[in-house]
């Protein structure tokens, strides 16, 4: 595992909203697991992620996986009571600045919950990156 993506997971794990955006490129494109349009910029996937932490509950990475192309976080979390499993799949630049930035959770019931949670929340996401998405 990269010392970027190391660097990632930790400040996922602390909960630390400045170190997880200090971790993305400029130009970051997020795909999200419940929306259709990818979501790029940094400033808009930062407030994703800075609600996305809020949402989770018991939030926990379980599992590593990477290879020359990319990286990816397997986690488990609960969202409105409901067990949920996930992957961050990560693309990093040279710079080992994430770049792509793609999530997919299951099981259809707790994505669900999770779409719901963020729509609640999409006004302020969209103010918190200053109007960007």
């Amino acid at each position: 595992m990269s010392a970027a993506v190391s660097s990632f997971r930790a400040a996922v794990e602390a909960r630390d909203v400045a170190a997880m955006r200090a971790c993305l490129a400029d130009d970051v494109v997020f795909r999200s697991p419940v929306a259709h349009q990818p979501y790029p910029g940094k400033a808009i996937t930062g407030a994703i992620l800075a609600h996305v932490i809020e949402v989770f509950e018991d939030f926990r990475y379980v599992r590593e996986l990477h290879d020359d192309s990319g990286h990816a976080l397997v986690f488990e979390a609960t969202v409105d009571g409901l067990e949920l499993t996930g992957c961050d799949f990560l693309v990093l630049d040279e710079e080992g600045l994430i770049t792509d930035f793609m999530v997919m959770v299951r099981p259809l019931k707790a994505a669900q919950a999770l779409a719901a949670q963020m729509a609640a929340r999409f006004d302020s996401i969209v103010a918190q990156a200053g109007g960007e998405g």
